[in-house]
């Protein structure tokens, strides 16, 4: 017998609330009545979860927690690990255990495999499409509401690193902050003069970048810029601080963006357009 699972512990995320509500979701106030009714109550089921797809894993003890939480005297065994890349046709978890239980965990613990892992996945098509320029990929705040633990979780089993988490979690002045506070510098030295620290900028054009490193800015991002514009941007910035292109970045793109020079590059498809992965749950 395989020692029991490990939960995944993400910051800011309550697994176990997660998990409760999730299937408290599903089940609704009768259970599992197609389970119940065809499925002796001591039936036992043995079943592996596996990729129909090449993918990078992500979500496996979320999943694990899911069968836990029904049957906590199930026997699951890992073969894979999140962050791995695995080809289609690969066996991620052996689950044996009490039928009616983990069937009906059975859809919650996929719907968060899936997402999770497509999310990874895409996020490492990402990560693979710079290599070697030096540019780092981030994920943004463009989630789902209450997931963004989890998929910024998955993000980084792909390769990437996070960026902000939440408002409280660094400052970023955008187009409508520097539009109401009356132009960049104005936005930016209030921001300072607040007390406030690693001050991020949006620009979105070259003459905004000299008042901006004038009041003070902390790292410049480059919005939907070019490449042309971009090596413009770098070369003015010389180095003085970090520099971030965002927008219009997709998988033709961002190669010749990371080229640029740029420090980060961020992307909100691959938490806002990432597809399920193709993953099931199949009777061994």
């Amino acid at each position: 017998m395989s020692p029991p699972c490990r939960c995944v512990v993400i910051d800011g995320f309550d697994t176990a609330a997660f998990v409760g509500a999730t299937l408290a979701e599903d089940m609704g106030q009768g259970g599992d009545i197609t389970s119940a009714a065809v499925i002796p109550a001591e039936a036992r089921l043995t079943a592996v979860m596996d990729s129909r797809d090449p993918v990078v894993v992500a979500g496996l003890p979320l999943a694990a927690a899911f069968f836990r939480a029904l049957d906590p005297a199930c026997t699951i065994t890992m073969l894979a690990s999140d962050g791995d890349a695995v080809p289609a046709g690969t066996d991620l978890m052996h689950i044996e255990g009490n039928a009616r239980a983990l069937l009906t965990a059975e859809r919650s613990a996929l719907n968060t495999v899936q997402h999770l892992t497509g999310i990874a996945t895409m996020t490492r098509q990402y990560v693979d499409a710079i290599a070697g320029t030096g540019a780092v990929l981030l994920d943004t705040r463009k989630t789902l509401p209450g997931l963004r633990a989890l998929e910024k979780y998955a993000t980084q089993m792909g390769g990437a690193t996070n960026h902000r988490m939440r408002l409280d979690d660094g400052v970023m002045i955008k187009d409508n902050h520097i539009a109401v506070a009356g132009g960049v510098e104005p936005a930016v030295r209030a921001a300072k003069a607040a007390g406030l620290t690693g001050v991020v900028v949006e620009v979105d054009t070259l003459d905004q970048i000299p008042p901006a490193l004038a009041a003070g800015a902390d790292r410049l991002l480059l919005d939907n810029m070019g490449p042309d514009m971009l090596r413009e941007a770098v070369a003015l910035i010389v180095g003085r601080v970090p520099t971030e292109a965002s927008g219009g970045v997709n998988l033709q793109t961002i190669r010749a963006i990371a080229e640029t020079g740029v420090t980060y590059i961020s992307v909100g498809r691959i938490t806002q357009s990432a597809p399920a992965a193709d993953i099931g749950l199949d009777f061994a």
